[in-house]
């Protein structure tokens, strides 16, 4: 039976608490130190009690510590994730080949995308060499993914839904080359979510203030199973910088996603144990929303960017039909609700929001005036007050299916709990035996208390009752029972929690695939001795360091699939206008600087290069 896993992020404890709550198989989480999301680092102490809750359901938490590293941070890396397996991660996430020449506890390695895991001869060398994992390029269509699959047997792991690099993980170097912040350092500045200018060879301005790089967010909810039958038994959420709101709605939303597949289909299962219901519909758009794209997992989508914004903008609510001083009317279908917060994009091209202070049909009233407010604006709901009342209470209940056997037995009694994973536990009840006078009243009573399971991380699924005659016990006795019985089952469960059980990754010297003809160069992301000596044990004599040690001005600054000449309707392979209202080479512009725009049509992939500052 194939095992799916729910892969959701968390940039805290809350998160990660919350991810597991609402139906997560597994969490990532950053490491104290060196993850690729800096900002999302996490104490040892907090990483461990995480472990604790998730390994009670049999669910996985992964760190990721998968920033390039220099010489002086290696040892203070290696110290760290020893603290990591002492603390009971399951999976460490890594891009520094580095750390596999360093002396590392056993622990189950994962090939972090920023590693560009795009090939089915790259992804067999990771397996070949010990990983247990590949984290695929975002940009993999389904036929890709299916090749990879075929060729190797290694664990492959694909996201699903969230924010999007522009560029192919690993190899974007624009943040470093303008602000020093290195993308593979974990410090990126988003320099693909501002507005650009595209000017072409003349200085014509062919698109201005246009967020040319800025993506929609990935939505692949509706090709889960299609992804399946490619091979993908992970399914990974993005979003280590998001809030526990997020990481509540879109589980949920995956969860109930994933489930309706597996109880379709008895060959796969649920990657941890515990059935997840909520108190809520879960909705997208609710919860940071820039659209949705499934990002070349199809076909290439013709607008996969969101020009007008870069930000959240969350759901289409309709459009305005009439204005007078501090009300309007929308025509909408959507139910608003006083406190909820609207907004629209306002001449400038910026995101403008206010809040409702009052709704009644599709009349709305704001405390003040709200300015570039016009009819025929389309408004977008970016805070429903309601949905976020019911995230912050319960909302989600994740229990365990057990079942409740109490037998007679020469000695006494015996009560037994088996779980829905078959994990048993029994304990023996001796004590003197007294008759009850009631009858079928006492097995009630009996019933009606070992079912009291509430704060447990239980539910009942089936009671047993099994005496010769009727017997009387105390409440508060049968109540003690109940308890020790369940301390006991989940003792039993955290016993034989799938921990650790990875192999020392043993050094061999497996050529690295000829086909990666470029990693001697600075996209190798070599920043230390002991990378460098990993690919020399593999044939590849790494000429250039990493970017962010020497930065070469004709380097290239993002390599991407998605392409801006394709998106405006002049791809060379579409049917052209005769005359194209641009002289290439194109350049965005960004305040006084240049970067040039390269397009390699065979490949179709598009590339970035900076270019002396505009005079």
């Amino acid at each position: 039976m194939q095992k799916i896993e729910l892969l959701a992020p968390a940039k805290d404890l809350e998160c990660g608490l919350a991810a597991i709550h609402h139906g997560a198989d597994a969490i990532y989480v950053g490491a104290p130190q060196f993850s690729a999301r800096s900002a999302a680092g996490n104490t040892i102490a907090d990483i461990e009690k995480l472990c604790q809750y998730a390994h009670l359901y049999h669910a996985h938490v992964h760190v990721a510590l998968n920033t390039i590293l220099t010489d002086k941070e290696l040892e203070q890396a290696r110290k760290i994730i020893f603290q990591l397996y002492n603390a009971g991660i399951d999976a460490l996430i890594i891009q520094d080949l580095g750390i596999l020449q360093l002396d590392i506890p056993p622990l189950a390695l994962h090939a972090s995308t920023q590693m560009d895991n795009r090939t089915p001869e790259k992804v067999l060398f990771w397996e070949k060499i010990g990983f247990e994992r590949v984290i695929l390029a975002r940009e993999l269509s389904l036929s890709q993914i299916s090749e990879i699959r075929k060729n190797t047997h290694i664990e492959l792991e694909a996201f699903v839904h969230g924010a999007l690099c522009v560029s192919y993980s690993g190899q974007c170097y624009m943040s470093q080359a303008c602000s020093g912040r290195s993308a593979n350092r974990g410090t990126c500045a988003q320099y693909c979510r501002l507005p650009y200018d595209l000017v072409d060879d003349r200085g014509i301005i062919i698109k201005e203030q246009s967020h040319l790089l800025s993506l929609k967010d990935m939505d692949r909810a509706d090709s889960l199973q299609e992804m399946i039958n490619a091979g993908i038994t992970s399914f990974k959420i993005e979003g280590r910088l998001k809030n526990a709101d997020y990481v509540k709605n879109i589980t949920a939303y995956y969860r109930q996603k994933l489930d309706k597949i597996l109880d379709a289909d008895s060959s796969y299962q649920a990657a941890s144990a515990g059935k997840t219901t909520f108190s809520f519909t879960p909705n997208p758009q609710k919860t940071f929303y820039r659209g949705k794209t499934d990002y070349f997992l199809h076909k290439r989508e013709n607008v996969m960017v969101s020009p007008d914004i870069s930000k959240s903008i969350g759901e289409f609510i309709g459009i305005i039909t009439r204005i007078h001083l501090n009300s309007f009317s929308v025509d909408t279908e959507v139910v608003l609700h006083n406190g909820d917060g609207l907004g629209f994009i306002d001449p400038q091209g910026e995101l403008v929001g206010f809040r409702i202070n009052k709704v009644e049909n599709q009349q709305i009233t704001t405390l003040e005036v709200v300015p570039d407010l016009v009819e025929g604006t389309a408004v977008y709901r970016n805070f429903d007050i309601e949905f976020d009342k019911k995230l912050q209470t319960d909302s989600a209940l994740r229990k365990i299916a057990v079942n409740i056997r109490f037998q007679e037995t020469t000695a006494g009694f015996l009560l037994t709990l088996t779980d829905e994973e078959k994990i048993q536990v029994e304990l023996p009840i001796v004590c003197a035996k007294e008759l009850s006078q009631k009858g079928e009243v006492a097995k009630n009573v009996l019933r009606s208390n070992f079912s009291k399971l509430g704060n447990t991380p239980f539910i009942i699924n089936e009671l047993s009752v099994d005496w010769m005659k009727p017997y009387f016990f105390p409440v508060s006795q049968i109540n003690e029972w109940r308890r020790q019985a369940v301390e006991l089952l989940i003792a039993g469960r955290m016993e034989t929690a799938h921990h650790q059980s990875a192999k020392l990754i043993t050094p061999n010297n497996i050529s690295f695939p000829a086909a990666q003809s470029d990693i001697s160069s600075y996209r190798a992301n070599v920043m230390n001795q002991r990378a460098k000596e990993f690919y020399q044990m593999h044939g590849i004599e790494v000429t250039e360091p990493a970017f962010e040690v020497h930065e070469s001005a004709e380097a290239t600054l993002m390599t991407c699939k998605h392409c801006i000449k394709y998106t405006l309707g002049y791809c060379s392979k579409q049917n052209l206008p005769k005359e194209l209202p641009f002289v290439e080479p194109l350049y965005l512009q960004l305040h006084h600087t240049l970067f040039q725009l390269s397009f390699d049509c065979k490949k179709c992939e598009m590339s970035i290069k900076k270019r002396n500052p505009v005079c």
